[in-house]
């Protein structure tokens, strides 16, 4: 008890001091008559949903041959300027996208709950660091899987 009592007491003077500082501090300046504070615009980019045409394949593999196939459908959030851009690009994405999802299904991520939240969002990364790495900063902003099936076992 006779070592408890000094640290209480240090614990008590603290925020007494803490209290009191807040109570004294100075009141904050008021404004020239005729001027108003003005918050600088917030501008957050105007998105665009741009979906990909076509399905996703992706086969996977067990043994050697074809055990069952993934289909995907992606979507893309981009910039609502962007749209003729990643029209133009639409066969370098998905050739980009195409190996995101091979390289996925050969370590496994599409065997078991492949629709996990982990899995999932791993998935998204990478495809979103592919579409960055076609389009650039600031393009595509999210990939959506829209759509997503597996036939077979």
């Amino acid at each position: 008890m006779a070592k408890i009592l000094p640290i209480l007491l240090m614990l008590l003077g603290l925020a007494g001091g803490v209290g009191a500082g807040f109570v004294m501090r100075p009141a904050p300046e008021p404004l020239p008559e005729g001027e108003e504070v003005v918050a600088p615009p917030i501008s957050a980019p105007v998105t665009e949903l741009y979906e990909l045409e076509g399905q996703f394949l992706v086969p996977l593999v067990e043994g050697g041959r074809v055990a069952s196939i993934v289909v995907i459908e992606l979507a893309l959030e981009i910039d609502d300027t962007a749209n003729l851009a990643v029209a133009g690009k639409e066969p370098l994405l998905r050739d980009r996208m195409l190996q995101i999802l091979f390289d996925h299904a050969n370590i496994g991520g599409f065997d078991g709950m492949f629709t996990s939240n982990n899995n999932m969002a791993l998935l998204r990364r990478a495809l979103l660091d592919a579409a960055t790495q076609v389009m650039g900063p600031r393009v595509v902003f999210e990939v959506l899987i829209t759509n997503i099936l597996r036939n077979g076992a």
